[in-house]
């Protein structure tokens, strides 16, 4: 019989082989779990390694990891005073737990071991640990004999000396789970719509679970000003991409326009670098009425107003601009130590920032096309960058997007944008060619070469140049 304990790290890792091993009978995890509140909204999990995580895809709470455990021997210890792992998360994982073990007849095999102190490796949790292996591995039930003391100096558990040249655990994240296999080029259509329709649907419950469900929210989109300025028309809507965000969106047209009257409007999704670029030329015509979006000082850029006056003189194009969550007015930490701790909040609920940006980009198209007279209107996407990967997933879950226009596209996963486990499932050269198959894509980038695999499906299915092109732009522009 095999009996398992750890603290604080070890705490966690004696949750997960306790919870994926059957051989292991007795547990005793120590200070390794507590509620995902107490991470997320407490903020405990600033306190932590990503080692103390599982990838949250079917966003549990922690007391659906530890019944896993159940019906096997299980004492949840902790200290009363632990600041990363609180009493009241502790307390509330075990009595979950506790609730599945009675419905199993097994609530004797449960118990709670709690002792005064810090987050700490103290003597009496250690003497809890050793009752508890007493009792259920070697059937005994007297007094502890043996204090805790430690047995060997650190020292001497050191197993090299050197590391060995060929050592793999310092990059072992790159293959410990494996990636999707490189895609192949299909024989027809069939075969490529069967592929797209089975990676959309994988898409959908692994790497945006944490999506809200499909219709749940309407965007209401609301008119909060309109203005016109040297012959272009400015709208600032606001709408609902998810509770609390409530989103801008700017949509600028030549006046003397209806929405209806467009040829086609290209809905701009900007990085914070973006963001302050639009804000640079609105403000030049529209700075009374941008006062709550003022440029930064000194980003002024006369000449970017001038030009967008002429592409709205010469075309019958809207041009709309919104900022996803995370940008520009509702901007939150993103680099850094703190940013680093925000981001990994939406791992643990089963999401990402680029995740949930996508979904956001999604509910501006929907807001997009409830304003009067703009359904009918052919919708483009643009965006550069990461963020321009962002827009591309978020194109294959809505309907009618005419074209992409994605900017310095990064080739794989892994320079972003992060979704969970996409890697396992695809990487963007498939991604591209899947949105290729439903709008025109252009990729538009500063060097030759890349984009092979979608060159090569396009060819294969007899797409053409006007479906998916790589544009290569002049190095001096």
């Amino acid at each position: 019989r095999i009996g398992v304990t750890g603290r604080s790290g070890g705490g966690a890792y004696s949750w997960w082989v306790s919870a994926l091993d059957d051989r292991v009978k007795v547990s005793v995890p120590v200070a390794g779990i507590a509620s995902l509140r107490n991470h997320v909204v407490d903020g405990c999990v600033e306190g932590h390694c990503d080692c103390m995580f599982m990838v949250n895809t079917h966003r549990w709470d922690f007391a659906q990891v530890a019944a896993l455990v159940a019906p096997r021997k299980l004492l949840i210890s902790n200290t009363d005073n632990d600041t990363i792992f609180p009493l009241d998360g502790v307390v509330d994982v075990y009595n979950k737990t506790r609730r599945i073990y009675r419905l199993m007849g097994a609530e004797s095999n449960i118990g709670l071991h709690l002792t005064e102190g810090p987050h700490k490796d103290t003597q009496p949790l250690r003497m809890g640990a050793f009752h508890w292996f007493d009792k259920h591995l070697k059937g005994k039930s007297g007094l502890i004999s043996t204090p805790a003391n430690k047995l060997f100096d650190p020292k001497e558990l050191k197993v090299f000396g050197e590391l060995p040249a060929d050592e793999r655990s310092s990059k072992i994240h790159d293959t410990f789970v494996p990636e999707a296999p490189a895609p192949k080029v299909p024989k027809d259509d069939g075969e490529w719509s069967r592929r797209s329709e089975s990676l959309l649907k994988t898409l959908r419950e692994t790497s945006f679970n944490g999506w809200p469900a499909e219709g749940s929210i309407e965007p209401a989109s609301r008119l909060v000003f309109q203005s016109v300025e040297g012959g272009v028309r400015l709208r600032q809507y606001e709408f609902t991409a998810q509770e609390p965000f409530r989103l801008p969106m700017f949509l600028l047209h030549r006046d003397g326009l209806k929405p209806e009257d467009l040829d086609l409007v290209v809905l701009n999704i900007p990085d914070e670098s973006g963001w302050r670029d639009f804000l640079a030329w609105a403000n030049v015509g529209f700075g009374k009425s941008l006062h709550k979006f003022p440029a930064e000082p000194g980003t002024i850029n006369r000449e970017d107003w001038e030009q967008q006056k002429k592409m709205f003189r010469n075309f019958k194009w809207g041009m709309a601009y919104v900022p996803p969550r995370g940008v520009g007015p509702t901007r939150f930490p993103v680099e850094g130590r703190k940013g680093i701790q925000v981001q990994r909040r939406f791992y643990l609920l089963g999401q990402t920032l680029e995740g949930m940006q996508a979904w956001d980009v999604r509910q501006s198209a929907k807001a997009l096309r409830v304003i009067p007279g703009m359904a009918r209107v052919p919708l483009w996407m643009q965006a550069e960058g990461r963020t321009a990967g962002v827009v591309l997933y978020a194109s294959l879950f809505e309907k009618d997007v005419h074209r992409l226009d994605l900017h310095n596209l990064p080739e794989s996963h892994h320079e972003g944008p992060h979704f969970l486990n996409v890697l396992k499932q695809v990487d963007l050269p498939e991604a591209v060619a899947m949105a290729a198959g439903r709008s025109q894509v252009r990729v538009y980038q500063d060097k030759e070469g890349g984009w092979a695999f979608p060159t090569a499906v396009a060819e294969k299915l007899g797409w053409g140049r006007k479906k998916f092109s790589v544009v290569v732009l002049e190095k001096d522009r």
